[in-house]
């Protein structure tokens, strides 16, 4: 039997995921359990609850696939394998628990470290975006398109505006940042699609992020048409031994460089 292509693998994932929307609109605004992780980041029975239904159901499809994942414990093994799955059930848990309708369900197919199907999901929205390598990205079955603006100055931002207002940017090589509309959402993955679809022109996390938090929101941004990558420059690799990835910008191809302008120099691995 021939190996699945990306778009059989779009098409398990965007099944898979709807129905783990509903999983999760269960849960949403209602009495549920919610602990805290050993390093203090939270987690409810509904991030559990996703994770264990997508992993169910997309394994039993693709028993040759390794599986990354925030909720699951890791297994090496993943790293024998050329193609995995990297899922986040919830990204966004803090906008989850306060009931605000910014988190997102994302899974990615990725495939020498690099995503070649992803779907990130609003279940509250009822946004649903999709792509797979070299045919563009969706949201609810539409094309959409990353933002053409080319100035920082003026332009939609989702970001900290604490981080991005704070008066280190005043010191050199540092530069003070303009005028920009600055609004934020807690799931990273929601951000980057957020700038897919060009309701916001940019983005920019400087913290560290995880391989699920942007493998699927990574496909969906570079089909269409805008870059996301550290804020180095440096391109996103997954399903190394470790998930971390140290930063993220992602912005419209013409936005990218000036973005990249002010942040590239900075050391965040220290």
């Amino acid at each position: 039997m021939p190996a699945p292509d990306a778009k059989a693998d779009l098409d398990l994932l965007s099944v898979a995921v709807r129905e783990a929307g509903g999983i999760a609109r269960g849960f949403f605004g209602g009495s549920y359990k919610r602990w805290s992780k050993a390093q203090g980041s939270p987690v409810t029975e509904a991030d559990l609850a996703v994770d264990a239904f997508l992993k169910e159901r997309l394994c039993a499809q693709r028993s040759g696939y390794g599986w990354l994942s925030e909720e699951s414990e890791d297994d090496a093994a993943r790293l024998d394998h050329r193609t995995v799955f990297i899922v986040d059930p919830i990204d966004g848990t803090v906008a989850f628990l306060k009931g605000k309708p910014h988190f997102t369900i994302c899974a990615a197919v990725v495939e020498d470290g690099r995503p070649v199907a992803g779907v990130v999901y609003n279940p509250i929205s009822e946004e649903f975006f999709a792509a797979r390598i070299g045919h563009g990205a969706t949201c609810n079955g539409a094309p959409i398109h990353a933002s053409t603006r080319g100035e920082l100055e003026g332009c939609r931002m989702l970001g900290d505006k604490q981080m991005l207002a704070h008066q280190a940017w005043e010191t050199p090589p540092n530069r003070p940042w303009p005028a920009m509309e600055i609004e934020t959402r807690s799931s990273i993955a929601y951000r980057l699609a957020l700038v897919a679809n060009g309701s916001f022109d940019c983005m920019l996390a400087l913290s560290a992020k995880r391989d699920w938090d942007l493998a699927a929101a990574d496909i969906v941004l570079s089909e269409a048409g805008g870059r996301a990558t550290a804020h180095d420059g440096s391109a996103f690799v997954y399903n190394r031994s470790s998930a971390l990835q140290i930063s993220v910008v992602g912005a419209g191809a013409d936005l990218y460089p000036k973005l990249l302008e002010r942040v590239s120099h900075m050391d965040l691995r220290r």
